[in-house]
Parts: structure tokens; C-alpha cells; sequence
């Protein structure tokens, strides 16, 4: 059992900046891809951005710009570097580990993001 923990989260005024950080157990992290998600009440989750295991990147249109998805394999470790932040970013975002060819799929409990002034 692989677990996750997300860190980083808060409140911030728009036009703000926050990293999140997502750390994983166990030692296939380096051979995963990895993401994240966010959820408002009432909606589906969805994809922010992505980050294979061969460090190809992939993000939602409503953040490119302004969201960066980076990982460091030494320290099982996923971040999303969040600049010019808006008050549709407001959501709780959720860090997600996969590995798809063993249909492994480990999601982390979360962390609130609110903008807002």
C-alpha cells in the first residue's frame, strides 16, 4: 500500500502564488506517473496537470500559464507551483499516483486551496 500526502495548501488573495507537494511512500515512485486533481462541490474531479514517469507534461487549458508540474524521484515527490492564482482555482486538489500497466491507482487525502480576497 503506497500512500500520499499533500502539503501546501491555504488561502490566498487572487493574482497570489502556492506550491503544493505531494509525498509518496514505498519505492516504485520513480515509476509512476503522477498528477493532479481538483474538485468544487457538486463537480466531477478533474485533471490540472500530469506528469509521466519519463517527465512528459500535461495541463488543463484553464491553467497553462500560470500552473507548473514538476517531481523529484530522490525525494518521492510531486509539486504544483500555482502563480497568478484566480477565484475559479478555489478547490480542494488532489494528488494522484498511477501506474497503469498494473493498474495501480493511489489517490491522497486532499488539501484545500481557496482564493480569495
Amino acid at each position: 500500500q503506497e500512500q500520499l500526502v499533500e502539503s501546501g495548501g491555504g488561502l490566498v488573495q487572487p493574482g497570489g502564488s502556492l506550491r503544493l507537494s505531494c509525498s509518496a511512500s514505498g519505492s516504485m515512485f520513480s515509476m509512476s506517473n503522477m498528477g493532479w486533481y481538483r474538485q468544487t462541490p457538486g463537480k466531477q474531479r478533474e485533471l490540472v496537470a500530469s506528469i509521466s514517469r519519463g517527465r512528459s507534461t500535461n495541463y488543463a487549458d484553464s491553467v497553462k500559464g500560470r500552473f507548473t508540474i514538476s517531481r523529484d524521484n530522490a525525494e518521492n515527490t510531486v509539486y504544483l507551483q500555482m502563480n497568478s492564482l484566480k477565484p475559479e482555482d478555489t478547490a480542494v486538489y488532489y494528488c494522484k499516483l498511477s501506474r497503469p500497466w498494473a493498474s495501480v491507482v493511489y489517490w491522497g487525502q486532499g488539501t484545500q486551496v481557496t482564493v480569495s480576497s
